[in-house]
Formats: structure tokens, C-alpha cells, sequence
């Protein structure tokens, strides 16, 4: 009995990997998709000063599986940061920019909000041609959807 019941698993394991090909990683191996960039610019502060090293990720928003991390990095001493990545997938990218901070708060989490590519900053190909530059940010403010993240 317990075969049988490990046969079902490893096909429905199998079914659901055909069906959807990015969470496993078989875009880039199949061809499967399209490549598909975005490119996100911009300048974080806290108490008027730069807010610099505070992390920043560039995900594709997936529905039935984990997002795709498409780039990361840190602002500069000036708080000014720049990411571009790109994914491989059959539908449209949702894109989305993360922000990690600790502006005014010593908790040992840091904060975590994120802001929506709009779609028409999305490029079809691996090298974004156009960027979304989200302005200066004042890190200071309670952002929609802030949580704390301790595990970024």
C-alpha cells in the first residue's frame, strides 16, 4: 500500500512540474517563454540623510510559486540604487521592488515594503530599455503592506 501511495505522489509531482516549468527551473532548460527585463532606479533617505546600504530586491511575482529573485543589491552613500534582471517566463512578468530597512527602528528585523512595476517598464529580452525610477523616498513613512522581515 505504501508503494502505491508513493506512486501517485511521485506522478502528481511529475504533472505539476509540466505544468508549471518556471518553479522548477525548466524555462532556461526547455527554452520555454520569453525573456522578458525590467530595470528600477532610485534614491532612499532616512531623517534627510541618504540611506545608504539598505537592501533592495527586484522579484517576478509567481502565483503558485515562490517569486523569482531577478536582482538584489544595496544603495550607495548617496542612497541612490539601480537593479535590472530579467526572467524567463510563458506569461507576462510582475514585476516588484522590495525595500529592507531599519530607518528609526532598532528592532533586529528589518522593515519590508514593496512597490509594483507598472507593466509598461517591462521589456521583452534580457537588457531592459526602459527604467522606472520610483524618485526620492523618505524612508521614514509607514509604507502599505510594511511588515517586518527577518529573513531576507
Amino acid at each position: 500500500m505504501k508503494c502505491f501511495h508513493l506512486s501517485i505522489f511521485v506522478t502528481l509531482c511529475l504533472l505539476i512540474s509540466c505544468l508549471t516549468p518556471s518553479s522548477f527551473g525548466y524555462n532556461d532548460l526547455f527554452d520555454i517563454g520569453t525573456a522578458q527585463s525590467v530595470a528600477v532606479t532610485g534614491i532612499l533617505t532616512c531623517n534627510g540623510r541618504p540611506s545608504d546600504g539598505t537592501k533592495v530586491k527586484l522579484y517576478d511575482v509567481d502565483t503558485f510559486d515562490p517569486d523569482d529573485l531577478m536582482a538584489e543589491g544595496f544603495t550607495d552613500e548617496k542612497g541612490h540604487f539601480l537593479l535590472e534582471g530579467f526572467e524567463t517566463e510563458i506569461s507576462d512578468i510582475e514585476p516588484k521592488l522590495n525595500i529592507y530597512h531599519n530607518c528609526n527602528d532598532e528592532h533586529p528585523c528589518l522593515q519590508k515594503f514593496s512597490i509594483e512595476v507598472p507593466d509598461n517598464y517591462i521589456t521583452e529580452g534580457k537588457r531592459s530599455q526602459k527604467i522606472f525610477d520610483i524618485g526620492k523616498l523618505n524612508l521614514e513613512g509607514k509604507f502599505s503592506g510594511q511588515q517586518r522581515d527577518c529573513f531576507n
